[in-house]
């Protein structure tokens, strides 16, 4: 099992890469370590924050994909009909864009500091663009 660090906005979690499950997301993704961007509220979807991307291309396709993350759950939207991000859900997400309903690669799971994550939405939503960076534990 991958572990990785996760530090948004003033907060850290810990969690783990879906290697079983989204082993192609999660390779690509681990190439790119560490990873730092900004999280910015979603627009659609619900609750969530996102790391828009534009036309970055990971390389992958669907494996493990859902438009309904959990809490917690971290989906990698590889591109198409709308552009790429990466979605953090820390409350009810039914992920789309204006284009319509989407699906993202769930490639990463919370495992720690899960109580934190209405105040990081919180405080993305009211706050403006919080800095996030993703790292080998």
């Amino acid at each position: 099992m991958t572990k990785l660090k996760i530090t948004a906005g003033p907060f850290s979690f810990d969690a783990r890469l879906e290697t079983g499950s989204a082993p192609k997301t999660s390779a690509a993704f681990l190439k790119r370590l560490p990873y730092e961007s900004q999280i910015v509220h979603v627009r659609w979807s619900g609750e969530g924050v996102w790391v828009p991307l534009g036309d970055e291309d990971f390389g992958v396709g669907y494996e493990n994909h859902t438009s309904h993350p959990a809490p917690g759950h971290i989906i990698l939207y590889p591109g198409g009909i709308s552009e790429t991000e990466i979605l953090l859900a820390y409350g009810g997400v039914d992920f789309s864009s204006k284009m319509g309903q989407l699906a993202g690669n769930h490639f990463i799971t919370l495992t720690s500091g899960l109580e934190n994550l209405p105040a990081l939405g919180k405080t993305t939503l009211w706050e403006g663009a919080q800095p996030i960076r993703f790292e080998l534990a």
